[in-house]
């Protein structure tokens, strides 16, 4: 079956747990494609934990949850080695990583250095214990959350360094009030999420990340990318621009957006869909600019700026 196909049925499934957010659960899947991970940003009880699960139970991949708090330790994360007592010898006890889904909940509010345990499980795919090097099981993808409104005092912001290791940044946001009251009805009797089934297996979800990077790019799109990327560092409100990292994470992403729409090669109408949700957390504002814009204006202001290419050269 064509990943069209499969995210189709997904939006279906999971429509039934999380109303009435489609495109989100496209942008999440487009990550996963991409072996990407994402940050989740909304306000509590809007179902971002639900939404994890639900994605988990689709892929029939195994689910983790860490609640990041500031006590919690970077051995918690990845996990120690430790001394059993009956066999008289220490142990290997991988943490909550080794998954295939990680829910890194209210991540802003661990400590630094428990923040900075994740950045080798994200980027390298595998965590080192004692010297001893792990391999995280494929395929894997981090979910972590903030709150945007949660005051300073004990939470921690996320350094420019991590945030660029997320592939995109998504606020999940209130529902409308036509899907709150389908939900009302929807969880009345029982919760949907026990109802779910796998519509990707683990193998189906590897071979699409293997599809999604033929996905054809032609140089009129490339142009138009590196466009986009290069005003952003030249943007009079921008004091960082987007980093190489994020130049390939966008065409990542605008191939994966094409595969979801059942394309194999990427249209300007890719790159501008999935621009807001790969780039605007990689901006780092001036002053003068973090005062007067939010980093989706500038960014908003940077595609208005490049010119969209009429005719993109599909490559054979």
């Amino acid at each position: 079956m064509s990943i069209q196909h499969n995210v189709e049925k997904m939006k279906e499934q999971i429509g039934r747990v999380i109303i009435g957010k489609g495109e989100v659960v496209e942008l999440l899947m487009n990550a996963f494609m991409n072996q990407g991970h994402v940050l989740l940003e909304s306000v509590p009880g809007t179902g971002k934990t639900m939404l994890a699960k639900a994605i988990a139970k689709s892929v029939e991949g195994d689910f983790q949850r860490i609640q990041f708090t500031p006590d919690v330790l970077p051995s918690d994360v990845s996990g120690i080695q430790y001394f059993n007592p009956k066999e008289q010898q220490f142990e290997l006890r991988v943490g909550p990583v080794k998954t295939n889904v990680l829910l890194a909940d209210e991540i802003n509010r661990a400590t630094p250095r428990t923040q900075s345990a994740l950045l080798e499980v994200m980027e390298e795919k595998q965590v080192t214990i004692d010297g001893e090097t792990v391999q995280i099981p494929q395929p894997f993808i981090v979910l972590a959350t903030q709150n945007p409104i949660e005051s300073q005092q004990g939470t921690f912001d996320l350094p420019e360094a991590q945030m660029d290791r997320f592939f995109m940044k998504v606020d999940l946001g209130y529902p409308s009030f036509e899907d709150e009251k389908i939900m009302m009805k929807s969880h009345r009797a029982s919760n949907p999420l026990d109802e779910l089934s796998a519509i990707f297996t683990k193998e189906n979800m590897i071979g699409f990340q293997e599809e999604v990077k033929n996905i054809k790019v032609s140089t009129v799109i490339e142009d138009y990318i590196l466009k986009i990327v290069h005003a952003t560092r030249e943007h009079r409100y921008v004091d960082v621009g987007i980093s190489p990292r994020g130049t390939l994470a966008f065409m990542r992403a605008a191939q994966g957006n094409a595969a979801i729409k059942g394309r194999d090669y990427v249209t300007p109408d890719d790159v501008k869909l999935v621009a807001p949700f790969v780039l605007s957390h990689r901006l780092v504002l001036s002053l003068d600019g973090s005062t007067v814009n939010s980093q989706l204006d500038v960014l908003q202001d940077v595609l208005e700026g490049v010119e969209v290419p009429a005719e993109y050269g599909v490559v054979e």
